[in-house]
């Protein structure tokens, strides 16, 4: 599902441009699979009638690099990104990577994807990576061979009581040919497929996967497709939470006959665009989405009471905007990307986690701490 990548930078402006990164004749597959699964989409919006306009007054300071050659080079992952973020049933915090790399950077040897990097403690304030699935040397977490420029790229990875699922898009990047779930029941050491999805299921846009786990029994998925350069929906479903690994126990929320409910088809729960990662987390008595948005490129929130809210006028908080190398200051990062919500974070100080990839020896996991978010409106 993921294709070789090719070297793409991102401008201040949403659009990709030829320079900023190099592309090695030799190593060009492999480097387009790596961005999959960082740089992995854009969100473009398109500015349908009723889309709230995102906000600015949200502030956010960075905490601490979480990757690179000093801090998981001992773990031979010194260039990795994504890190999407899980509480471990053990209480220990997993960072589940995407395309990660030895040597000297990007395209160095050693490809593997999905990785896991554990901080022993979980605490948003005290994450420091100290271990990794695999020991002295973080091993690919499914089998994954790389023929001709396939990856596997995960796009969630969560915990239902002593349970940890991760879902995972496969084959060429943004060329997804389906995608996969497994399941992990010794805190992410070991884990077992489950099920798969074809890639163009509706329409593509059930690729991209997030899911919030609430309090009801369900989990509420939010889908798009994996792909930057295409305008997708966002479709939501919900899936029982002893049944996530049954394609045919995933009920879809639609607009038909005048009205919303669920077993419709589903329709799109907010405006369509180009977007990146996206993360759905039940937190605070409501929910949470984050995504890379692309035109203006940034990452961005939307807070909100229940799974079923209006997203169409939910308003969009930005956390994260875009800058140059040596000007990042603030909330201000170059080349972002992710924007993962940390398990144990709060709307009032979310935790979330941003990769930033701008050349080979700039590719990396960060914790980001966002301040001002509105709360859900009730």
């Amino acid at each position: 599902m993921h294709e070789p990548h090719r070297f793409r930078s991102v401008r201040p402006d949403g659009r990709s441009g030829g320079s900023g990164r190099p592309n090695p004749p030799s190593r060009r597959s492999l480097l387009r699979s790596a961005a999959a699964g960082g740089l992995a989409a854009a969100g473009i919006v398109t500015g349908a009638p009723g889309a709230a306009a995102a906000t600015s007054h949200v502030t956010g300071s960075k905490v601490r690099d979480l990757s690179g050659p000093a801090l998981t080079g001992r773990f031979a992952a010194p260039w990795t990104d994504l890190g999407i973020p899980v509480r471990c049933p053990d209480g220990s915090m997993l960072f589940v990577c995407g395309d990660t790399f030895d040597g000297d950077g990007v395209g160095g040897p050693d490809w593997r994807s999905p990785v896991g990097l554990r901080s022993s403690n979980a605490a948003p304030g005290s994450l420091v990576v100290d271990g990794a699935v695999g020991g002295s040397r973080a091993v690919g977490l499914v089998p994954e061979g790389h023929t001709g420029g396939t990856t596997a790229i995960p796009s969630d990875v969560f915990t239902v009581g002593p349970t940890m699922y991760m879902h995972l898009m496969r084959g060429v990047i943004y060329e997804t040919h389906h995608t996969d779930f497994w399941r992990s029941d010794d805190n992410g050491e070991t884990w077992q497929y489950l099920c798969q999805w074809p890639g163009g299921l509706h329409g593509g846009q059930f690729q991209q996967k997030t899911y919030a786990v609430a309090d009801d029994g369900y989990l509420y998925v939010l889908s798009t497709a994996f792909d930057r350069d295409l305008t997708s929906g966002l479709l939501l479903h919900r899936v029982r939470q002893d049944a996530p690994g049954d394609p045919a126990a995933y009920e879809p929320w639609g607009y038909a006959g005048g009205a919303w409910a669920w077993g419709n088809p589903p329709t799109t729960v907010t405006s369509p665009r180009r977007r990146g990662e996206i993360c759905f987390r039940a937190m605070g008595g409501g929910y949470a989405l984050t995504w890379l948005n692309m035109s203006p490129l940034d990452i961005r929130a939307q807070i909100f009471a229940t799974p079923t809210s209006n997203l169409f006028t939910t308003a969009e908080q930005t956390m994260i905007v875009p800058t140059v190398p040596g000007r990042e200051t603030g909330n201000a990062v170059a080349s972002p990307y992710g924007g993962f919500i940390i398990p144990g974070s709060g709307v009032d100080d979310l935790d979330i986690v941003v990769s930033q990839w701008y050349d080979a020896q700039n590719y990396r996991v960060m914790q980001y701490r966002v301040n001002g978010l509105d709360g859900p409106a009730h």
